[in-house]
Formats: C-alpha cells, sequence, structure tokens
C-alpha cells in the first residue's frame, strides 16, 4: 500500500481547525469585509510584536473560520506558570490593537472587536478585584467564589460591594483599557507604513507565517513566498 505524506499545511490546517473550526471554503468575504478584516489581525499582530510580554506571532489568516472572519495565533516559547501585571496590561493592548487598526485605515470601526472587547475589558476586571493589581483599590479581593466578576445581576458590578467601592471599579477598569487603547495607537500611528504592508500581504494572500509576518515588520522585500 502506498503512504500519505502529511506536510506542513496539513498540520496547520489541523491545528487551526482545533482552534477555530472548519474552514469556510463556500464563504467568500466581500472585498471590503476582507480587507477590513485584515487590518484587524494587523493590528493585533503588530501591536503583539512590539509589546515585550507577548507571544510571537505563529499564524495570521483572513479565511474565515467557525465565527472568526480572521485569526493572529501567537504562541509561547516557553511554558508560563504564572501571569504578571505588566502582561496583562500588555495583552489588553494586543487584544485592542484589531479595533485600533479599523479606526486608523478606515477612519470607521466595525463590529468585528466585540469579543476582543470583552475579553479585555474582563481581564482588566479580574486585573482591579481578583488579583488586586490596582494602587486605587489595594491588593484585597473584592468578589468571593460564588460572585459573577464579569456578568452579574447589576452589569459588571460585584454584588458584595458598595456603590462607593463598585464606582472605584469601574473607574479603574475605564483606566487600564484607556491607557491600553492609547498605547495600542501609538504604536500602530508609529507603524502605520507597517500596517499597511502586513493589511496588504494579508488581503492578497489571506494567510501569512510568523516569519513572513517578521520579514515584512524587518522591511524585507517580497518575503510572502508562494
Amino acid at each position: 500500500r502506498g503512504k500519505t505524506l502529511i506536510g506542513m499545511d496539513d498540520i496547520e490546517d489541523a491545528y487551526m481547525k482545533t482552534l477555530t473550526g472548519p474552514q469556510k471554503k463556500s464563504r467568500k468575504m466581500p472585498e471590503r469585509e476582507k480587507k477590513n478584516t485584515a487590518y484587524h489581525e494587523a493590528g493585533h499582530a503588530i501591536t503583539g510584536y512590539f509589546l515585550p510580554t507577548q507571544d510571537e506571532i505563529h499564524y495570521i489568516t483572513v479565511i474565515p473560520r467557525g465565527r472568526a472572519l480572521g485569526l493572529t495565533v501567537s504562541l509561547p516559547s516557553e511554558d508560563k506558570f504564572s501571569k504578571y501585571k505588566r502582561e496583562m496590561e500588555e495583552e489588553i493592548v494586543m487584544l485592542l490593537g484589531g479595533r485600533i487598526a479599523e479606526s486608523i485605515a478606515n477612519d470607521d470601526i466595525s463590529t468585528g472587536a466585540a469579543n476582543d472587547i470583552e475579553r479585555a475589558t474582563k481581564l482588566a476586571r479580574d486585573m482591579v478585584v481578583k488579583y488586586g493589581m490596582s494602587d486605587e483599590l489595594g491588593p484585597i479581593l473584592y468578589a468571593n467564589s460564588n460572585d459573577e466578576v464579569f456578568l452579574g445581576r447589576d452589569y459588571g458590578h460585584v454584588e458584595n460591594c458598595s456603590e462607593a467601592v463598585n464606582s472605584k471599579i469601574d473607574k479603574e477598569v475605564h483606566t487600564i483599557i484607556e491607557t491600553a487603547y492609547k498605547r495600542g495607537e501609538q504604536i500602530l500611528k508609529d507603524n502605520v507604513d507597517k500596517l499597511h504592508a502586513v493589511a496588504k500581504a494579508l488581503v492578497e494572500n489571506e494567510k501569512i507565517t510568523g516569519e513572513e509576518f517578521t520579514a515584512i515588520m524587518e522591511g524585507k522585500e517580497n518575503p510572502i513566498i508562494e
């Protein structure tokens, strides 16, 4: 019997299928949507590239899979057992990078960042109420195991805290998100040429590897090898 050879593309496809679901081969994305998604994913990747605590970019695609219109995958280079404040702050920057890139490129924003915003907000609230990472509120647990930190009966409020404390929590979360947004915006505006280059490569090729992405960021010519 003949042997079936499994190539890197097969392994990559299997990994992506596990991560996000099967590729939507029959789903043709309108050109405007594809371009917006390309800028969105480029925003995630480029902010992550310049944030020292974030993992190396492994793969970027604008091919729809599952419910996602595109995806930026970063993989750790070593095992991690704890997360640190700076790492979480920079993760929020990267999460917001897609929304920021859309705004810079199109002077408009889409609903595509909804999941990113939800994740960023939850992470910021966890920093404040679970991990004691707020200078204003201190190293105090503001939610017990029975409390819904993110979505409670009253959206975003912790049930066992007073309105005054909840107001401080909201203010701290807003400050974390606003600071992250401004940092991400500065990164992308300072590297807008790279933003256009990565988005262009994604529109033309639909996917790029981490090596190809790095080549674009380093200014190498014709990094995409068909």
